[in-house]
């Protein structure tokens, strides 16, 4: 692998090499937004994995993002165990709702992965057990392999990155050589003809949407431990829309501006959030004007 598709497939890689610095020079506030960002990053990518290889514009994946956060707040104990758990538990609530959703596209596939979304919010918000609305905090930093090594906030930030790069480099890079990348790719340029030519294009689809959910329920996972707290919030569908943002000010074909995007705009929101309370009265009108940049660039394309 080169360079270049490794760069690709790293979502953030020039800001987090910088900040890893962070440790012998700053407070533990900058580490922990180091590694918040470097999370959003990993769920904004996962998000454009379906996005930009399979055209799916889902309104919902702020569901796998609680799904993920909820299941360590089920079990627990040891990552080794409650990461894989909650990857598989945001993968299959995927694969239960995307069958459903993919019978639909457009707006219609928009409007029901958001229905999906805000029935798992509701659920949550009903689940006394877990703090119904109020949430709950964690009890305890999750071990690993029984050490409590991710307590440590330089270890946390260095799983985060190891985490991502598996994920990112290793997992999708493979994916985009793959004959199922290639097919899904098919998929998103000319549905029809990938019929055509013998590809079960939902059932493609549905795998990629599978993929996506997982990778963003480990994000969920991470920022369950980051925040040491679990709420109904986290699928609530304004974080659906955040992913979304932080994809399309990246674009959608380019996963590394993607994680770059990702990165900079929780730096920029915590930045603003310390100057004022009404910060987001100055962002919005910023990501408006760059939006409408990015579209009249791509008109005059």
């Amino acid at each position: 692998m080169n360079l270049r598709r490794v760069l690709a497939y790293f979502p953030g890689v020039l800001l987090p090499l910088v900040l890893l610095v962070l440790p012998f020079l700053s407070s533990p506030y900058l580490l922990a937004l180091n590694s918040r960002a470097t999370i959003f990053a990993c769920a904004a990518v996962s998000l454009q994995f379906v996005v930009g290889y399979a055209g799916l514009y889902s309104f919902g994946h702020a569901a796998f993002l609680g799904i993920g956060a909820y299941t360590l707040l089920a079990l627990g104990g040891d990552a080794a165990v409650s990461l894989p758990v909650a990857m598989s538990a945001a993968g299959l609530f995927a694969l239960l709702t995307g069958w459903f959703a993919l019978a639909t596209s457009g707006v219609t596939f928009i409007m029901i992965t958001l229905a999906f979304g805000q029935m798992a919010y509701f659920v949550a918000q009903s689940l006394s057990v877990f703090g119904g609305d109020d949430g709950m905090a964690l009890e305890k930093v999750p071990t690993l392999f029984g050490s409590p090594w991710l307590a440590d906030p330089w270890n946390w930030n260095m799983f985060v990155y190891g985490l991502m790069a598996y994920l990112f480099v290793f997992v999708l890079s493979r994916i985009d050589r793959s004959r199922f990348g290639r097919a899904l790719q098919a998929t998103r340029e000319n549905p029809a003809r990938a019929a055509a030519s013998g590809f079960d294009v939902r059932t493609t689809r549905l795998i990629a949407y599978v993929i996506s959910g997982a990778a963003t329920g480990a994000a969920g996972w991470m920022l369950a431990v980051q925040s040491a707290y679990v709420s109904p919030a986290m699928f609530d569908w304004r974080n659906s829309g955040e992913l979304l943002v932080m994809v399309i000010l990246g674009g959608v074909k380019d996963c590394m501006c993607v994680g770059l995007a990702a990165v900079l705009l929780v730096l920029a929101q915590e930045g603003l959030a310390n100057y004022t309370e009404h910060w987001r009265l100055i962002l919005g009108p910023i990501l408006v004007l760059i939006v409408l940049r990015k579209a009249a660039v791509a008109v005059h394309a």
